[in-house]
């Protein structure tokens, strides 16, 4: 069998990652944020209630059994031959983190990542069902996220998985590469709010008889924007954590990824400004964070393999491709997606895995980079987006997954938490969107 060896950490660089976990959950209350902004006034209590309970939920089902199918590299796995190879595909640990030493070690610090990052990835697929999804579905969407999706992909880059082993048993390049999580944490959340998109349908007046999309504009754009600082220090954490554990990434590069991540989410913000500016004679501050938040994302995989300049391509990459994307899916394919879900985490995603395959310098260059990244994004596209669609479409026909009309119309916070978020204001009704 072929193992990938469990990288070792001196108490230099293990007390290094325990303050960058520290930071994660910024990442988290800022997407919460930019979730709740960018949907309607009369649903914010629950877009946060909904986040709130979505990282609860993935917290403990990860904590259940999501670690002993994720597994770490060196730990035991079940193994299939293909072409005289073993290939790693899931772990075998037992469930509820038994045997696992909670000392600092490797394994440990990525379980307590892990715990954070899932979460995350639970976020995303909010901002795509916002303002119609009910909060025990998002719930148990949450458990099928948490319990298996991520877990499984996750093994697959993370782990010591198969698509890790494709630098060891083809030869290509270092096997896919995915430092901060652009692929297992903002992709497979990206395409789950893909999913969960197509199942509720459009949100009422969104669409006119015609099928021409009406502009329904996020309630507090301040909350978006305060968001995206929030998530910007998170992400520091995320994407440092990640290269140290994940890539065997030297603690001296910290300060690399720190640049790259900056520089990402500040030439994405920037593009997307200009992009609104040029075509709209004004920059738009919605727009312009979800660029922000896709530069961040595009960082992720390659954040301590890539030099400064070509962070910024990356970064101005993402930056147009939401702005293009959010139009694409809105008015030609006609998914509703308030918070810009899956061009911010799925494209700009899958943008960053290909930025590896494009742009990575690794200490000692190998060919066939760019193919182990493909063959990853291929698996996102091909298997994962399949397997999350199947599962919540499954769930919708057990256990419907949208609010009721009258729900929708009286507000999620009156109608799912019997109080609104803002009693002392006017919220507005629908007067302003056609029925």
């Amino acid at each position: 069998m072929t193992f990938l060896p469990a990288p070792v950490l001196s108490a230099t660089a293990a007390a290094l990652c325990v303050v960058l976990i520290f930071l994660v959950p910024c990442a988290a209350a800022g997407l919460s944020l930019i979730n709740a902004g960018l949907g309607r006034s009369r649903s914010a209590a629950h877009a946060m209630m909904a986040s709130l309970c979505a990282l609860a939920i993935a917290a403990l089902v990860y904590f259940v059994c999501g670690f002993a199918w994720q597994g770490f590299p060196g730990q035991p796995a079940h193994f299939l031959m293909a072409g005289g190879k073993s290939w790693d595909w899931i772990a075998a640990q037992p469930f509820f983190l038994r045997g696992l030493k909670l000392d600092g070690s490797p394994a440990s610090l990525a379980v307590w990542l892990q715990m954070l990052s899932v979460g995350l990835a639970a976020l995303i697929p909010l901002g795509a069902g916002a303002d119609r999804w009910r909060l025990s579905a998002i719930c148990a969407s949450t458990a099928l996220l948490a319990g298996w999706t991520y877990p499984l992909f996750a093994h697959w880059a993370w782990g010591g998985g198969w698509l890790a082993q494709l630098g060891v048993n083809c030869g290509l390049g270092h096997g896919f590469v995915d430092a901060g999580g652009s692929g297992a944490i903002q992709v497979v959340g990206g395409l789950t709010a893909l999913a969960i998109a197509w199942i509720l349908g459009p949100r009422r007046g969104k669409y006119s008889a015609k099928g021409m999309p009406s502009a329904i504009p996020g309630h507090n754009v301040v909350l978006v924007v305060f968001g995206c600082l929030l998530a910007w220090l998170g992400w520091l954490g995320l994407n440092s954590a990640g290269a140290i554990l994940f890539t065997d990434a030297d603690i001296g590069r910290v300060v690399l990824i720190a640049i790259n991540t900056t520089l990402a989410a500040t030439s994405a913000g920037m593009t997307a400004a200009l992009i609104t500016r040029l075509r709209f004679s004004k920059p738009d501050s919605s727009l312009t964070a979800n660029g922000w938040i896709g530069g961040l994302v595009a960082s992720s995989a390659g954040c301590a393999l890539l030099p400064p300049a070509e962070a910024i391509v990356v970064g101005m990459v993402a930056g147009a491709l939401v702005i293009f994307s959010v139009e694409w899916f809105e008015f030609g394919l006609r998914v509703d997606d308030p918070g810009g879900a899956i061009s911010v985490h799925a494209l700009s995603g899958i943008w960053g895995l290909l930025a590896v395959g494009l742009f990575a310098r690794f200490p000692d260059q190998a060919s066939g980079q760019l193919l182990a990244q493909l063959i990853g994004i291929a698996t996102l596209v091909g298997f994962v987006l399949p397997l999350t669609y199947g599962l919540n479409w499954l769930l919708d026909r057990f256990y419907p997954q949208r609010v009721a009309p009258e729900g929708e119309r009286q507000g999620m916070d009156l109608h799912e938490l019997g109080a609104d978020a803002y009693p002392e204001f006017t919220i507005h009704s629908e007067e302003f969107t056609p029925h």
